[in-house]
């Protein structure tokens, strides 16, 4: 089921798109409050937003919109806007990212058809990791594509012991583990950068994007968070022992170390990067370095720098 999440400070037409929408089989989410409204959405993000602009609070539901729209993780996802007649001259429109609108009074219907059509349109066209929804393989060629050449660093990130965590616990348990990377590195290329790029490959590789000189920045603070929450993945015994029993291909048990973290950082400045496939190839050098260490760690190509 699609979950539709609706900004509508008016609580009468909050409450009747809500019940228009539920009878069309979307779970619907109702946000009134504008300023936990991040929040709620990057807690339990929708398949589409719906902001309605016809208030006090329009310009700071347009601050909520950019920072949506400059987003990694919510880039992709279909925004409508319920706007006034005012705002729908071509001027007007050009300050809002919107993906679609409609104007007041509002058409139950025809708002339910744009949702619909909206979904239609990113089921298309998006490459988003359906488990982390963060950008997937074709995005990450381009915005590598784009990095080559300027001062910022591409990282490759992928969690060490992975596949025996993934066969011993269990598929749930691993995707839990990859969504908890997928939210620290975005959260980390936000928090340190203000923006940047977080693209998921799949599995447990994911690649960001982010200026040279926060490379160091970003990474300790990945590092940091990761080894902080992966604690709650493991028993108490587990986490003394610093290792978890399972079993290897001859069926017998072995020792495996507990979850961490390789990033191989390759800058894309200097003019020594020809093609994106030099960055993954220098990168995969990198990353065996990176997994020599005994804990999380990553490694910065600095042979050109």
């Amino acid at each position: 089921m699609f979950k539709v999440a609706l900004l509508v400070k008016d609580n009468g037409l909050a409450g009747r798109l809500e019940l228009h929408l539920r009878g069309k089989d979307y779970q619907v989410m109702v946000m009134g409050n504008i300023a936990s409204a991040l929040g709620v959405l990057y807690a339990d993000p929708p398949d589409v937003l719906i902001i309605d602009f016809v208030d006090e609070d329009a310009i700071t539901r347009k601050k909520i919109l950019d920072d949506i729209k400059h987003d990694s993780y919510f880039s992709m996802m279909p925004i409508i806007g319920l706007l006034p007649e005012e705002l729908i001259s071509p001027e007007q429109l050009s300050g809002y990212p919107l993906d679609d609108f409609i104007t007041h009074p509002i058409n139950e219907p025809v708002l339910s058809s744009r949702v619909a059509l909206a979904l239609q349109r990113i089921s298309r066209v998006l490459d988003n990791n359906p488990l982390t929804r963060l950008p997937g393989n074709t995005s990450i060629q381009i915005a590598i594509e784009h990095a080559i050449g300027k001062p910022l660093a591409v990282c490759y990130l992928d969690i060490n012991n992975f596949k025996p965590f993934n066969d011993t616990y269990g598929f749930s348990r691993g995707d839990e583990v990859i969504r908890m990377v997928a939210r620290i590195s975005n959260n980390a290329v936000k928090e340190v950068c203000g923006s940047g790029f977080s693209g998921h490959i799949g599995g447990d590789d994911f690649v960001l994007i982010v200026p040279i000189e926060a490379v160091d920045a970003v990474c300790q603070t990945i590092i940091g968070n990761f080894n902080h929450i992966v604690q709650d993945v493991f028993g108490e015994q587990e986490k003394d022992a610093g290792y978890y029993l399972a079993k290897n291909r001859k069926g017998t048990f072995e020792k495996i170390p507990l979850l961490g973290l390789a990033i191989a950082v390759v800058p894309t400045a200097g003019g020594h990067i020809k093609h994106p496939g030099m960055v993954s190839e220098i990168a995969s050098d990198l990353k065996k370095l990176a997994k020599q260490s005994s804990e999380s760690a990553y490694v910065i190509d600095r042979r050109r720098n």
